[in-house]
């Protein structure tokens, strides 16, 4: 049976369920006409203006212009001048939000992600979200892309959907200081438990 890239109305809805959702799904990323993708294994969700944990918290700036925009294409930014993360934006547009992929479990393309990641052990290939951007050379050049078609270089496909007691919630990590409650501690990071590429 065919993969199904998932829809638009996949993501038009709030990011927090987007989030939980996206667990067991596939990323995919062409390279040079191969696929290389990863089961999504841990996510967390960012929403809305008043959520001190996302950087568009201040107001809307060219940078993050796409959030404004309609849901299903990639948000990818850089952060410490050397880690690009890759978002999928979310809920309906004018309502800036999204789902920051954390971790992936190689599926297809390990030769290329082992290159990418050359020296580094399995187990750190992709856990992380600057460690899967590496593995899946994923930059600026993604930034704004439509998640939603095959026509892209990189898109999400449904995947195999997790049970609710294999799902684990928390804090989401690395905050800026400036995060205050209930930002700091509303857990809406999701993550398979027990799999071996979540990031900690």
């Amino acid at each position: 049976m065919a993969a199904v890239i998932l829809p638009r109305n996949f993501y038009a809805r709030s990011a927090v369920l987007v989030a939980r959702e996206l667990l067991g799904a596939v990323l995919v990323r062409q390279i040079n006409g191969q696929r290389v993708s990863g089961r999504i294994v841990e996510t967390e969700a960012y929403t809305g203006l008043d959520d001190q944990a996302a950087h568009w918290h201040r107001g809307r700036t060219p940078r993050s212009e796409p959030l404004w925009q309609s849901p299903g294409h990639a948000y990818v930014y850089l952060v410490y001048g050397l880690y690009w993360l890759f978002n999928a934006v979310c809920e309906p547009e004018d309502q800036p939000a999204g789902v920051l992929i954390r971790a992936l479990e190689p599926l297809e393309g390990q030769d290329i992600i082992a290159a990418r990641r050359a020296g580094v052990a399995p187990r750190h290939w992709t856990n992380g979200p600057g460690r899967l951007s590496i593995a899946l050379n994923i930059t600026g050049e993604q930034h704004c892309v439509d998640l939603t078609t095959s026509a892209s270089d990189v898109w999400i496909e449904a995947g195999t959907s997790v049970p609710e007691e294999q799902v684990r919630t928390g804090p989401r990590i690395g905050l800026a200081k400036r995060v205050q409650e209930p930002w700091l501690s509303i857990p809406w990071r999701f993550w398979i438990a027990d799999n071996f590429y979540v990031s900690r």
